[in-house]
Formats: C-alpha cells, structure tokens, sequence
C-alpha cells in the first residue's frame, strides 16, 4: 500500500482504532494507546510510540499515515513575536503566530488555507481560498507553539486566538473538532476559556456556536457600526448585515452568557468621524460587549491609513459614558508581517 493509499490516522475515533485493532487480531485496547499517543502526546510518527511492539507499529506504517505539519520558515521579531510558515502534508501553507507578554504566550492559528471573505484590509483576504484545514493541522499549530513557547520564553502556551488566516466559522465542524481536541482531557486539556474565536460575522454560525453550547470566547471583527461604511471596507456585510448580526450576538450573550469582544481599527477619512462613534455607540449599547480599538497594520494599500490618535480618544470617552470598556491595542509582530492583518504568505 503506498502513502497516498494510506489513510491519514488522525481522521479515525478512538473507537475506529479498536475496531482496526480486532479486526487485525489485536486487542482492542491498543487503540487507546495508539490514540494517546496521537492526541495526548502529539506523536508525529509511529517509532516513538514506545509501549508499542515493533510489529504493531509497522501494522500502523502499513495502513496509515500521519499527516502532520512542518514549520517551513520560521521568523523572530524584535519584540519576540515569533511567525511560523507551516506546510501542510500537500504542500500548501499557512501561517501561525506565538505572541508574548509578560505574562502570557497566546498562539494565533489559522483555520483556512487563504480565506473565503473579502475585507479590503487584510492581507489574507488577497489570497484565494484554498481549501479548509482539518481539525489535526489546526491542533498540530498548537502544539507547535506550544514548544516554542517553552523553548523561547521558558512557559507553556497560556492562550489561542483563532484569528489567523481565514474565517473559523467557514470551517465550522472542523475548527469546533479542533478545539475539542485541544481541550479535551484525552488531549492537550486547555481550558476553553483561554480560547477565543474570532469571526467577521456570520449570523447563521455565531447562532449555531450558541446552540452547540460552546465555553470558548467570542470577538467580531467589526470595524463599523454603519452598513455603508461597513460594506465598503467588508462587502461580504451586504450578505450579512449588522441588524442580523447584532440579533444573532443578542442570541449568543442570551445562551452563553458569555461577553462579546469588538476588534475595531479606526481608519482616517473612513470611520474616524462623530457619527461612527456614535454608531458604535449605539451598537454596543444592544450587545453585552467589551471593545478593543486595534492599532492599523499596512499592508500597502494608501488608502487605508491609521487614523488619529484624537479618533481613538473620541470612541474610548463615548464607550466609557456607557460602561463599554474599550483598549487601545497594539500590534506586536510587525517587523516580520506577523501583526493583525498581515498574514499573506510572503515567504
């Protein structure tokens, strides 16, 4: 049987495992052990499953394959943002960021290869969607960061962010397989409250998520409370607008309970003006929300600038009236294309 034959081990239930098992004469709890070593101990090869008999493992090299990621490239930054340009096992890539402070390593994943919407400011959104990843090439970005946070900043990864390439909720059942993964007991056991996802808006998903009980974190890309203004900058909001979205973010607060997180960048001449602050204003007074007002990172097109400081201001004086907390965030990274934004594949 040849490698492209084989099926990709990571794709099968630990149940499958112990049927595979039986029906090759073994004991079904070799399955158990094959799937810890697969999910607990993020085994990228079946020589170091070491409690395993020899012959076992040339049984799993006969029949399967793991198809695990490679970092391809690997960038530092000055503040000690690290870039990883990761290959996939049919040679497309991604990228994925570790982000230090003093006191957290948050690992920034990407769930698609390019992306499938069209917001004008971001770098990924040039790139053609390719395809999906699968829940084991998201997972294996996690793990990854992980190590490097422990090599590098001497701790183990303390948050995910699920704002890299592509739109997490355009690849639904395999992002949530994902987590699941990352969180479960049987796997890496983080917490799902240090993960948050992050989406442009999809009202339909963000419902959905609601309904299927997530514990994970949510941000909205919003970056205006205007339909016109939002459009022109994310014209996939024609298909979605904001009163369908803030229905299905009232949905979500109502289920989880759980607090929305706004990203907002104020651009000059675009949504720096009294009556954008006052939209949003307006906006977050209907959603239980929190505001993060992200700093601008180029991507080479003049017509979108950093707007004045005295804009952000404006938006943090208005949200205060109303008890909305709103930060000034700035991005770490970009001397090495690894800020919000700038994930587009250079290398």
């Amino acid at each position: 049987m040849n490698s492209t034959e084989k099926k990709d081990i990571r794709s099968l239930t630990k149940e499958s495992l112990q049927d595979f098992f039986v029906s090759m004469g073994e004991k079904p709890f070799r399955g158990n052990q094959v799937y810890e070593w697969l999910w607990k101990k993020s085994a990228y090869d079946f020589d170091s499953m070491t409690n395993l008999s020899k012959p076992v493992r040339e049984l799993l090299e006969k029949h399967f394959v793991i198809n695990h990621i490679r970092v391809d490239q690997f960038q530092k930054s000055a503040d000690g943002t690290l870039k990883n340009a990761v290959k996939l096992h049919d040679g497309l890539v991604v990228e994925s960021v570790l982000i230090p402070t003093e006191t957290r390593t948050t690992a920034c994943v990407s769930s698609q290869v390019g992306c499938s919407l069209d917001c004008k400011f971001c770098a990924t959104a040039k790139l053609k969607r390719m395809r999906n990843l699968n829940p084991d090439e998201i997972f294996d970005q996690v793990v990854t960061i992980d190590r490097q946070s422990k090599l590098y900043h001497g701790r183990p990864l303390s948050n995910i962010v699920f704002m890299g390439m592509g739109e997490p909720l355009m690849n639904y059942n395999n992002v949530l397989k994902a987590i699941e993964k990352i969180t479960s007991p049987e796997g890496l056991g983080m917490s799902p409250k240090r993960i948050t996802l992050s989406t442009s808006g999809v009202p339909k998903m963000i419902k959905k998520l609601a309904d299927d009980g997530a514990k994970f974190k949510l941000a909205v890309s919003l970056h205006a409370a205007l339909d016109d203004v939002r459009t022109s900058i994310m014209p996939f909001n024609e298909t979605f607008p904001l009163a369908e979205l803030r229905e299905s973010l009232q949905y979500w607060y109502q289920m989880t309970k759980s607090k929305i997180t706004f990203e907002y960048i104020v651009w000059k001449g675009i949504n720096d003006q009294p009556k954008d602050v006052d939209a949003l204003v307006r906006f977050c007074k209907s959603v239980s929300c929190k505001v993060n007002l992200i700093e601008y990172n180029s991507i080479g097109d003049s017509h979108f600038q950093q707007a004045e400081n005295s804009a952000l201001e404006s938006y943090q004086k208005a949200l205060a009236k109303i008890g909305v907390v709103a930060k000034v965030r700035h991005s770490r990274g970009k001397d090495i294309d690894a800020a919000c934004g700038q994930l587009a594949n250079k290398s």
